[in-house]
């Protein structure tokens, strides 16, 4: 027996030995390699960032299918298999704009008659392509000419008009002025629409954007933003293309009327129109009536703000037109060895509202970078165990229209066969690492920072400077609609993260956001971009190679508890029954504990043995129970009065 014992021990050692003669390179030496500094290379990012901000690239125009072709030659060069996918989508652009003031309708002839440019300064590199720069405008705004006394109404929540009304200040009829920095700007001017008001002008303050009005040193001497700067974007409510709601654009689809889509109740009624923070002070300095609250008020230097009406007036003129531009979508594949039929996403978009070297180009270089990287892998030999997909988005600007038109026309497909999506809006916008997630991918972000250099300290991980002073990091949470994971998450249901560098940045969507503040303010080094290539990478081969997915539930379950306790001390009526709703979040945190006890007992049994076949089939039915589990918090029917949304916990 002894015998029989030590002969089975001897030839498991032998089969064991000629086994890791002969086995391949261990998928972790290419997860080394790809964070490497042998791999990583901050100067081609750079380049890779210059290339694609030498002229402003709005989507569905020439300059952004441009930056299109040269995504795709990255990806092409790297020997990934990649191909556009276009569509025909509702996009808007300004044809004419017109902003005046009269400060007092006593005395008419001090008129002021606002030029709504944003000035080129002294040495702009850029001077040469600013003419492309779209002149300021809000995306879907409602064409339209109104005239009518302002009315200041701080960030234009709703509680800023509550606070109005309890002064005694009647918004309805009246122009309102708003200032950028808490709601979506599409908020502001809905919110202002059910207020009554028949315009809105929002500017970007001083004290939010431009240094506070004190010694900050506005671009190109410092990184606030100058006088003249304006934050253009959409004010559209929904996702995707407006005309085709629930279902993918093409050419010969059906598509909503104009009435329609304004029935539908996601793009405005009323015109708005962004203007700068020299114009916002102008126009503030025409209202009168009672003072602003104290949390109102702007920086030190600026004038009293009061709230109104009038006695301005202001004369707003702005006409749009629609059309339907072709937009693509650059798509670069993968293919996995084993389980081709899983997906890992990686998505970036590159449509930019001028030069976007910040957003969203930070993050399209850190892509093209990943994408090298990857092909260098291949090169050695590497091949992943799961498809890769790499997508670099278009229209994201308008309302993630692309990305919600390619996920609208495979949705099937992705609700079977999607792991995770991993998006990177902007990849830097200064120092100081974030993320947010879906909770099951709580633990592999910590795991992944723990992994690669701070680019700011290269004494320690992105994790401990990340954790700072706390016991563990914050991870954030999807909201409904801020980048591109919005379809993946909301509509399908599937895993994802969002990172980057920075969080806010002064010049936001306005000229001044070029590769010179990049260079000079962002990211001087291009190391931060390395650092969110290396980690947005690394998480995305954990996810590819894995045998068993890195999935961990009882992160959700911990966390929906959290969601409950916060709801239990916040409700009004202490009588409404809770139980039901704690019973079923404990019954989850159980069936968490017991899958990654199966994963355990799978990874134990096999031990020295070679992998069986039903050992293949347990590995594939655990990881699609885990890859499943996110689409079981969707609902086919969505959300009550908003359908499009299925998701019952992020959206």
């Amino acid at each position: 027996m002894i015998i029989k014992t030590v002969a089975a021990t001897l030839l498991a050692m032998a089969t064991s030995s000629i086994f890791l003669l002969f086995s391949p390179t261990p998928k972790s030496f290419y997860h080394s390699l790809f964070i490497s500094s042998s791999l990583s290379d901050n100067a081609s990012i750079s380049n890779h960032l210059y290339t694609l901000t030498r002229r402003p690239h709005v989507a569905g125009q020439e300059a952004n299918a441009e930056a299109a072709a040269y995504v795709l030659s990255i990806f092409t060069s790297s020997s990934i298999k990649t191909h556009i996918a276009p569509y025909p989508v509702a996009l808007t652009y300004p044809v004419s704009r017109s902003l005046t003031l009269t400060p007092s309708p006593q005395e008419p002839q001090s008129q002021i008659n606002f030029n709504l440019q944003q000035e080129i300064y002294s040495g702009d590199p850029y001077a040469d392509v600013a003419h492309e720069v779209l002149p300021t405008f809000h995306a879907f705004a409602k064409s339209g000419t109104v005239t009518a006394p302002v009315v200041y109404v701080n960030y234009g929540s709703l509680e800023d008009y509550e606070v109005l009304k309890q002064m005694g200040v009647n918004v309805s009829g009246s122009i309102v002025l708003a200032r950028y920095g808490k709601i979506y700007r599409g908020s502001i001017v809905q919110t202002a629409y059910e207020a009554g008001a028949v315009g809105v002008l929002v500017y970007t303050d001083r004290k939010d954007y431009g240094g506070g009005g004190g010694e900050g040193k506005w671009f190109p001497d410092g990184k606030w933003l100058p006088p003249s700067g304006v934050q253009v974007g959409t004010v559209y409510n929904g996702l995707g293309d407006p005309t085709t709601p629930g279902w993918a654009s093409s050419e010969e689809g059906e598509r909503l009327s104009d009435d329609e889509v304004e029935k539908a109740g996601d793009v405005p009624l009323i015109p708005s129109l962004p203007v700068s923070a020299a114009d916002g002070e102008t126009i503030l300095r025409a209202i009168g009536g009672q003072v602003a609250n104290d949390d109102w008020q702007g920086s030190e230097d600026a004038p009293t703000y009061k709230v109104g009406p009038g006695p301005g007036i202001v004369h707003l003129s702005y006409t749009g037109k629609q059309v339907i531009g072709t937009i693509e979508n650059v798509i670069g594949v993968i293919e996995g060895t084993e389980e081709p039929d899983r997906f890992v996403i990686l998505g970036n978009h590159r449509d930019a509202w001028t030069f976007g070297a910040v957003d969203p180009n930070s993050g399209t270089a850190a892509l093209l970078e990943i994408a090298q990287r990857l092909g260098k892998l291949q090169k050695r030999g590497w091949k992943p165990r799961r498809t890769i997909v790499l997508c670099n988005w278009d229209a994201e600007e308008y309302g993630l229209i692309g990305s919600t038109e390619w996920v609208e026309e495979n949705r099937q497909m992705l609700a079977s066969r999607a792991i995770a999506y991993l998006n990177v809006d902007s990849a830097v916008y200064g120092p100081g690492f974030w993320a947010s997630a879906t909770p099951q991918l709580d633990e592999l972000l910590k795991q992944a920072t723990q992994q690669v250099q701070d680019p700011d300290n290269s004494s320690q991980t992105i994790y401990q400077s990340w954790v700072g002073s706390s016991s563990s990091p914050t991870i954030d949470r999807l909201g409904s609609g801020e980048s591109d994971f919005a379809a993946f998450v909301q509509h399908v249901g599937i895993p994802a993260a969002d990172m980057a560098f920075g969080k806010g940045y002064p010049v936001y969507h306005s000229m001044y956001d070029d590769f010179i503040w990049m260079q000079k303010f962002g990211d001087p080094m291009f190391q931060r971009h390395v650092a969110v290539a290396s980690l947005w990478g690394l998480v995305a081969l954990w996810l590819a190679d894995a045998e068993f997915l890195p999935f961990n539930y009882l992160s959700y379950a911990l966390e929906l508890q959290r969601y409950m306790k916060d709801l239990e001390d916040e409700l009004p009526d202490k009588n409404i029954n809770l139980a039901p709703l704690f019973k079923s979040i404990e019954e989850l945190k159980k069936a968490a504990m017991k899958i990654n006890s199966h994963r355990e007992e799978i990874e134990q049994h096999k031990g020295w043995q070679f992998i069986g076949k039903n050992d293949h089939f347990k590995v594939r039915e655990l990881n699609d129970r885990l890859m499943m589990a996110e689409r079981a918090f969707t609902d086919q029917d969505g959300l009550l009065g908003r359908s499009w949304y299925k998701h019952l916990v992020c959206s």
